[in-house]
């Protein structure tokens, strides 16, 4: 593994503006990775143990829809973060991750980053306004899309059953 700088983590989008401290401690809690075209990062349903932010490449998040198959969802590329359902128990990934293409990426240990994150209210809130900002982005792109796809009505309730279904009937 090779050392990740604090340099590095603050020229990542998703971190500019943070303070060093708190860039020096998502340090202490990373290291770069690179994973292959095809590399399943991570399955729906597995535990949630890290995260990544994407340097260069891009993953493909899916979802299996019964009847159907592996469903892409959304595509997470260079300058994004890769992985929400670290942060809050029970630390289950929602949908698979797969590499679309070669990628780099900085990977976090989940369980040291909330560590951190409990030490330090602060740096907490810094990290989940920032994780809350992808994550309504991502509803309102996945919303657009959904939307789009009504033309292929069958699918569209299909996938939204799913997606019901998972979230234990929520919403």
């Amino acid at each position: 593994m090779i050392e990740v700088t604090t340099s590095a983590l603050a020229a990542h989008p998703f971190l500019r503006g943070m303070p060093p401290g708190h860039l020096d401690a998502l340090a202490a809690a990373a290291s770069d990775v690179t994973f292959s075209a095809g590399h399943r990062i991570f399955e729906e349903g597995g535990f949630a143990g890290k995260f990544w932010l994407i340097q260069s490449g891009h993953v493909a998040l899916d979802l299996d829809v019964p009847g159907e198959g592996r469903m892409i969802i959304d595509n997470i590329g260079r300058g994004e973060l890769l992985g929400c359902s670290w942060l809050f128990p029970p630390y289950r990934w929602a949908f698979g991750a797969v590499c679309a293409g070669a990628v780099e990426a900085f990977e976090f240990d989940a369980a040291g980053v909330r560590a951190r994150c409990a030490a330090d209210p602060v740096f907490g809130y810094e990290l989940t306004e920032r994780l809350i900002r992808v994550v309504a982005r991502r509803l309102q792109n996945t919303r657009s899309r959904l939307i789009a796809k009504s033309a292929s009505p069958r699918l569209t309730a299909r996938l939204a059953h799913t997606i019901r279904a998972r979230a234990g009937g929520r919403g």
